[in-house]
C-alpha cells in the first residue's frame, strides 16, 4: 500500500460546490481506499491504496466524483513521497519561516515547461516571486494573494496546465499525515 494525497480543486469556495468532508472520507472509502482521512475543509484527503499511476487515480476520483457529488471536480493527486519533496526542494525557505501563509505551492496536473515558468515571471507585475520545478509551482505573495493580479487563471494560462494551490501551512500538514 502507498499513502497518497488528493487535493480537491474549487470546493467549498464561497458557498459554491460544497463537500463535507465527512461525505468525502466515507465516499473514498466506499471506493475502496484505506484510511481516508481530509485536513481543513478545502477538499485534502490523505489515503492508503494499492500503488499506481497518480494519473490514474486522478481520471477516476475525477468520474466518481461527478457522479456523486453532481458537478465537476479536478483531482491532483501526489504520493506522500512527492509531498515531502515539495517541502525538501522549497526554494522559500526564509519566506516559509518568516510568513508561511504567504506561500503557495501550485499542484499542477502536468509539469510547466521552463519556458513557461519564464513567461510567467515576465508577466508578474507586483511583488510576486515565483519558481517553477516541474509538476509544482512555488510562489510568494509578500503583500497577500487576495488583490494580487498573480491569479489562478493568470498562472494556468502562462503554465499550460490546470493546478490548485495550498499555502505552506497546509502543505507541511499534508506532509505529516502522508510521511
Amino acid at each position: 500500500m502507498i499513502r497518497y494525497v488528493a487535493l480537491l480543486r474549487a470546493v467549498n469556495l464561497a458557498g459554491r460546490n460544497s463537500v463535507a468532508m465527512a461525505d468525502l472520507r466515507a465516499w473514498m472509502a466506499d471506493l475502496g481506499f484505506a484510511n481516508p482521512r481530509t485536513l481543513l475543509q478545502s477538499g485534502n484527503v490523505v489515503f492508503d491504496a494499492r500503488e499506481q499511476a497518480t494519473s490514474k487515480l486522478e481520471a477516476r476520483l475525477e468520474s466518481e466524483a461527478a457522479a456523486r457529488f453532481r458537478f465537476d471536480i479536478t483531482f491532483v493527486v501526489r504520493t506522500g513521497e512527492e509531498i515531502a519533496r515539495v517541502v525538501a526542494r522549497n526554494p522559500f525557505r526564509k519566506e516559509a519561516a518568516a510568513d508561511p501563509g504567504h506561500l503557495l505551492v501550485v499542484f499542477l496536473k502536468a509539469a510547466a515547461a521552463p519556458r513557461n515558468v519564464k513567461a510567467l515571471q515576465e508577466a508578474i507585475v507586483g511583488r510576486e516571486i515565483v519558481h517553477g520545478d516541474g509538476p509544482h509551482l512555488y510562489a510568494v505573495y509578500p503583500d497577500g494573494a487576495g488583490r494580487s493580479k498573480l491569479t489562478a487563471a493568470l498562472i494556468e494560462r502562462k503554465l499550460g496546465a490546470a493546478g490548485t494551490a495550498r499555502n505552506w501551512n497546509t502543505v507541511k500538514k499534508l506532509e505529516e499525515l502522508a510521511c
